[in-house]
């Protein structure tokens, strides 16, 4: 085992899953748009119509990188509010006398959990998909669950807490052949994990910026030409009359670009993101009583940048603040709940117990972290597991 810890000049961050920094070549895109071109792309003088061009590119952009059509992109101010657009909205299009079930996995993230337990107050036939201990959808479940009086099934491509990657293609399939609306939630998983709505026949499909180098604030909804969504914002006619309000341009832009740069640099980052997650795994699971939460790295089921792990007998929040009092940064799990003190509903779900999910640890890379921060990340994870067991109350 390795005893030395020598301390990193910078911090070393891997709370990637929760927000990542800004390119600087993003942040170069969105800068005149502060300051120079910053016309509301609703006006009609030349300020204005430079804003509406410059958000139309970036509509392109992000459209090309799905192969999808420019106008089935729908901007919103983040994944949140585009997946309670997806989820909501799409639920209300659709209700029925005899047509109001609702069914999403019981690990959603929540802005899609508490968006159908809204929908389940307000009457709508709520389902819970239970998952296995890997954080798979039980598919046999699935197939019992959808009825004649289904209208939305909602599963996310990947896991935000545990980095599972569901099987979304089968999953919209039997969807589509039994007439059901799908939405995913990629989040997580766009750029990093293959998207092709050419080949996924899914209804709905969420994104957000913070989470590819690009700015907080921004997101977007793909909404299938053929798909009616009942918008939640009710205002002036932006966004194909889905989503008021004016738009964020700059923000926007930079999401464009974020994605361009992701998409472009895939194959070179992915690579050097899943070697380095590897490793990270690798020396982490030498230590006694370590174990990793979620699909086998080897089963390609896993993103590339995710490693969730538990210990037995560490409290995973004492964990977070000692490795961060050495400069690493990670998580116990979402960052949207990560300081309640309740253990993870995702982890719940898989078949853990109370004290096992509070044991847990995610640490989430990005093309920017090198094998150096890795090293010395797996021998902090070490030191202090090592010094936390001499002090536990867990026995």
């Amino acid at each position: 085992m390795r005893e030395k810890v020598i301390l990193m000049e910078k911090t070393v961050y891997l709370d990637n899953a929760a927000t990542t920094r800004v390119d600087e070549r993003v942040l170069e895109v969105m800068r005149p748009f502060f300051t120079q071109r910053y016309g509301n792309a609703s006006s009609l003088h030349s300020l204005g119509l430079e804003a509406k061009q410059a958000l139309e590119e970036s509509r392109e952009t992000i459209a090309k990188t799905l192969k999808a059509q420019p106008e089935e992109i729908v901007f919103t101010a983040g994944g949140s509010e585009a997946d309670n657009l997806a989820v909501i909205g799409g639920a209300l299009a659709s209700r029925a006398p005899k047509k109001n079930r609702i069914i999403v996995s019981s690990i959603e993230h929540p802005a899609v959990y508490n968006a159908a337990e809204f929908l389940k107050r307000s009457g709508f036939d709520v389902i819970f998909l239970p998952v296995d201990s890997k954080a798979f959808v039980k598919m046999d479940e699935l197939e019992k669950a959808l009825t004649s009086e289904t209208i939305l099934v909602s599963v996310m491509h990947a896991n935000n807490e545990v980095g599972t990657i569901e099987p979304i293609s089968e999953i919209a399939a039997l969807c589509k052949e039994r007439g059901v609306l799908f939405h995913t939630d990629a989040v997580q998983s766009f750029t990093k994990a293959p998207l092709d709505l050419t080949k996924l026949p899914a209804d709905l499909i969420s994104f957000s910026a913070h989470k590819i180098h690009g700015p907080k604030g921004v997101g977007a909804l793909f909404v299938r030409s053929s798909m009616r969504v009942q918008p939640l914002i009710y205002g002036g006619p932006h966004e194909h009359r889905l989503r008021a309000g004016t738009e964020n341009v700059a923000g926007i832009v930079g999401f464009a670009e974020a994605a361009r740069l992701a998409v472009g640099e895939a194959p070179n980052s992915t690579t050097k993101m899943r070697e380095l997650r590897d490793a990270l795994i690798k020396h982490v699971l030498e230590i006694d009583g370590a174990h990793l939460n979620g699909a086998a790295p080897e089963s390609g089921a896993r993103l590339c940048n995710n490693a969730h792990f538990r210990f037995d007998k560490i409290e995973g929040e004492a964990l977070i603040l000692r490795l961060d009092a050495l400069g690493v940064c990670g998580s116990t799990g979402s960052a949207c709940s990560s300081a309640s003190l309740k253990p993870s509903r995702v982890l719940l779900s898989m078949g853990l117990s109370h004290v096992q999910a509070h044991g847990s640890l995610r640490l989430t890379l990005s093309r920017f972290n090198t094998r150096e921060e890795i090293d010395f990340a797996g021998n902090c994870v070490e030191k202090v597991v090592k010094e936390l067991r001499e002090f536990s109350a867990i026995r």
